[in-house]
């Protein structure tokens, strides 16, 4: 793991519970866990006992000149460390593929249940906000397990080991070993605090020049208009100069860490060496004891070094690990509904309710509803509204006078705050979230494309339509002719939302994506906003054959395509101001009709 990326967590705030989900989930691979650890004590001990034998074979061996002897132990040296590098291979293979489960079962937990919350969480959160739970922080979490679980264990028990054995050949000695261990230590902790400290500064200096180069390079068109090249460049030498400053600081006390390490550890050995030569002088210690001491020395900065830089890279593993777990623990949307919608054989829809079948009619009623995204602040205030079966009902208004607001509600994505909102006399409340969202079908101003073809993006309003209902789809919403001059046609690839047409041809394609689904209930929330006057018309006529017989609610700022409405709804500041058809709205010269008229706009 990057020192960036360890720069922008901070330790977990309850290390304990997100140690013991993070362990539940590695529960369902207890055995090969369990062997993992097995095989990296053994790699670890191998490594120690190994150092440990150059004692009886300098003193029992190479002293009394013992070649045959001394072969064998060599073997047998051999054997321990051949065991310890079976070990290792054996422990790598293991863990990362216990690692990329263990990964795999987060992210498909974290995704399901991402798309269980409700629309209130995504209206808070940003894009790139969401997507760091499922880049930085499952990427933290793969990289503690594939590398520092293991290296920690490994670590701790070389470390261990080593410290238990210098004490054993000479405790005289191994003071000198601990004093330089304890410098180390505290040097650690101090350059880790500043590092931290710095590469922090670093990260929200780069996020404010990145941020920066994102606007100004998206606002290309309108810097070079007002002639602001230069004030724009000065302004960007800032920000770089401010990352410049930053990331010189991080990056100096980043490289004096190993330096440090290095020196305190050459003074550790030359100490150790030379009271150590004068202990085998005296007879305090044999040859044998002294040589595999030294070697215990030279080995003992890195496994705690090692060890140290491991438990941090875990504290930052499981800081995103807690990040996931608190999200995956937020309330799912709430469905207490029971009653269910289904397709009958003759394409009708049907209502079912306490095991009884009622056919769907589309009557949407608004029984003195009000609701606030903030409690204390209410977007909609005591609306009644009705929309016989069949009808088409439009909502005119000002930005902001809640008729988005009043469609969110009838999909239910918000909870109502006062009174009832009742869908062929059944309260929506009643009714499973999924059944009431499959009898609607939405079209909103702002279009969403997936990647894949054409066929695939209109097929999404129902996967199991036929090629030819995906024609008939993209016909009925005049979309087949432009699509059929494409190159591929209909299998023409989408990327990046569907960057490669025109906005309009955009609007046709979720259009078209729309009628597959043959809902019973249509929602047109700026439909035609994105198209040209003339492919207006065209979408209109395809939209009139849509409409027969369905109830269709209809956002539109071009009043134009309004004046057929069954009921025209006027609102302002949450409240129904003015209704009737449109000739009856006209003859009451109020707000209608000034809109209408052009003698007031819409804003």
């Amino acid at each position: 793991m990057s020192r960036n990326r360890m720069a922008g967590y901070k330790k977990p705030q309850d290390t304990g519970k997100t140690l013991r989900i993070l362990i539940h989930y590695l529960g369902f691979h207890r055995f090969t866990v369990i062997v993992v650890a097995v095989l990296v004590i053994l790699s670890s001990l191998a490594s120690v006992f190994g150092t440990y034998l150059l004692k009886p074979i300098v003193n029992d061996y190479i002293m009394v000149q013992d070649i045959a002897g001394l072969i064998q132990m060599l073997g047998f040296l051999g054997v321990i460390y051949g065991v310890g590098a079976l070990s290792t291979l054996g422990y790598n293979q293991l863990m990362v593929g216990v690692a990329q489960k263990v990964i795999a079962r987060i992210r498909k937990d974290l995704f399901e249940h991402t798309q269980s919350l409700p629309m209130s969480f995504f209206d808070g959160m940003t894009h790139g906000e969401l997507m760091s739970y499922f880049t930085n922080d499952v990427d933290t979490i793969a990289d503690a397990l594939n590398n520092s679980f293991t290296l920690l264990v490994q670590s701790l028990t070389v470390t261990v080991g080593t410290l238990v054995m210098i004490v054993v050949l000479s405790w005289q000695l191994s003071l000198v070993v601990f004093a330089s261990l304890f410098l180390m230590l505290v040097y650690v902790r101090y350059n880790s605090k500043k590092s931290r400290e710095n590469f922090r500064r670093q990260q929200k200096a780069m996020a404010s020049l990145n941020g920066y180069i994102e606007e100004i390079m998206t606002g290309q068109k309108v810097s070079r208009v007002f002639n602001h090249e230069v004030q724009d460049f000065d302004a960007f030498t800032q920000y770089s100069d401010a990352l410049r400053s930053s990331a010189t600081k991080a990056q100096t006390y980043a490289g004096r860490l190993v330096p440090v390490i290095v020196s305190i550890s050459y003074m550790n050995y030359s100490l150790s060496a030379t009271i150590g030569g004068l202990f085998a002088i005296s007879g305090l210690m044999s040859v044998g004891s002294l040589t595999a001491y030294l070697v215990y020395v030279r080995q003992s900065a890195m496994p705690l070094n090692q060890f140290s830089q491991q438990m941090n890279f875990i504290l930052i593993a499981l800081a995103g690990a807690e990040r996931i777990f608190n999200l995956m623990e937020m309330e799912s949307e709430v469905d207490e509904g029971q009653v269910t919608l289904s397709k009958t054989g003759d394409e009708s829809w049907t209502w079912t309710v306490d095991q009884q079948s009622t056919p769907m009619a589309g009557k949407v009623v608004f029984d003195q509803v009000s609701f606030g995204y903030e409690p204390k602040r209410m977007i909609l205030k005591n609306i009644s509204l009705f929309a016989k079966p069949g009808q088409k009902v439009a909502l005119v208004g000002s930005t902001g006078a809640g008729k988005t607001t009043i469609i969110n509600l009838i999909s239910r994505f918000y909870e109502i705050s006062k009174g009832s909102i009742f869908f062929d006399g059944i309260d929506l409340r009643q009714m499973e979230k999924s059944s009431l969202r499959s009898s609607l079908g939405m079209v909103n101003q702002d279009t969403h494309l997936f990647s894949g073809t054409i066929a695939d993006n209109i097929r999404y309003g129902r996967l199991e339509a036929t090629d030819d209902d995906v024609v008939a789809a993209a016909k009925l919403a005049n979309a087949d002719s432009f699509i059929r001059r494409l190159p591929q046609g209909y299998q023409t690839l989408l990327n990046n939302d569907g960057a490669n047409l025109s906005q309009g041809q955009r609007q046709l394609l979720s259009i078209a994506r729309t009628a597959i689904a043959d809902p019973p209930v249509l929602i047109l929330d700026e439909a035609t906003s994105s198209v040209d006057t003339r492919t207006e018309k065209l979408i209109e006529k395809g939209m009139d054959k849509l409409m027969q017989g369905r109830t269709v609610f209809v956002i539109a700022h071009r009043l134009s395509t309004v004046r057929n409405a069954d009921a025209i709804l006027v609102l302002e500041h949450g409240e129904i101001i003015e209704r009737g058809n449109h000739d009856e709205l006209l003859e009451l010269k109020g707000r209608y009709y000034q809109l209408y008229y052009g003698l007031s706009e819409l804003s």
